[in-house]
C-alpha cells in the first residue's frame, strides 16, 4: 500500500510541478519554443524533442523529484506514438543505476509541435 501511495504522489508531483521546466534547451529559443505570439511554429523533430526532453529531465532532477543519477543519461530514442487522444512524443531514457527496475526507464511525452504533456515509468 506504501509503494503505492508513493507513486501516486510522484506522478501527482509531476502533473504540478514538471511543466515549468517545459523548455527547449536551446539558448536561442528563450522562450520554451513560442513564438511571441504564444504558439509553436509547426511540428518538431525528433532532434529538436530529444533537446527538450534532455533539458525536463535536468529541472526534474534539479527539483529533487527523480534521483541525481538521471543527469548521466541520454535520450535512448524519440518515437511518435499514437495514443487515445492522437499522435505524441516519447523521449525514453534508461537509467541502471535504479535499483527498482520497474523504474530504470523514463518516459517524457510531448505534442507533436514540441509542447511537454507528462512524464512517467509505464510509457503509457
Amino acid at each position: 500500500m506504501n509503494k503505492l501511495i508513493t507513486t501516486f504522489l510522484f506522478l501527482a508531483t509531476l502533473a504540478f510541478v514538471v511543466p515549468v521546466y517545459a523548455g527547449s534547451g536551446h539558448a536561442h529559443d528563450k522562450d520554451g519554443g513560442h513564438s511571441k505570439h504564444g504558439h509553436s511554429h509547426g511540428p518538431v523533430n525528433s532532434n529538436r524533442v530529444k533537446a527538450k526532453a534532455v533539458n525536463m529531465l535536468g529541472g526534474l532532477v534539479k527539483k529533487g523529484i527523480i534521483d541525481k543519477s538521471w543527469r548521466a543519461t541520454k535520450p535512448v530514442k524519440a518515437e511518435k506514438k499514437t495514443f487515445a487522444k492522437g499522435p505524441e512524443w516519447v523521449v525514453s531514457f534508461n537509467n541502471e543505476m535504479i535499483k527498482d527496475k520497474t523504474k530504470q526507464t523514463l518516459y517524457i511525452f510531448y505534442s507533436l509541435d514540441g509542447h511537454y504533456i507528462a512524464a512517467n515509468y509505464t510509457g503509457k
